[in-house]
């Protein structure tokens, strides 16, 4: 599953490596793009929309919306 979701939290590539390091613990196998300027994380991943953003927001991130694709 193709997931984009909206973390304008993220200010630095420091947040970029936090955030794909605690979704990798949750999913290992998941393809995690960070875009810092857009504030977007897009996740091609088998783990649901849910632990994906629990990950996020377990390291202290918010996230505001998503798109499937």
């Amino acid at each position: 599953m193709a997931l984009k979701l909206k973390v304008p939290s993220i200010v630095c590539d420091g947040c970029a490596q936090t955030i794909t390091e605690s979704i990798k613990t949750m999913e290992p196998d998941a393809q995690i793009n960070v875009d810092v300027q857009a504030k977007t994380v897009t996740i091609n991943s088998e783990a649901s929309e849910e632990t994906i953003k629990q990950a996020i927001v377990a390291v202290g991130h918010t996230v505001e919306g998503y798109q499937t694709g």
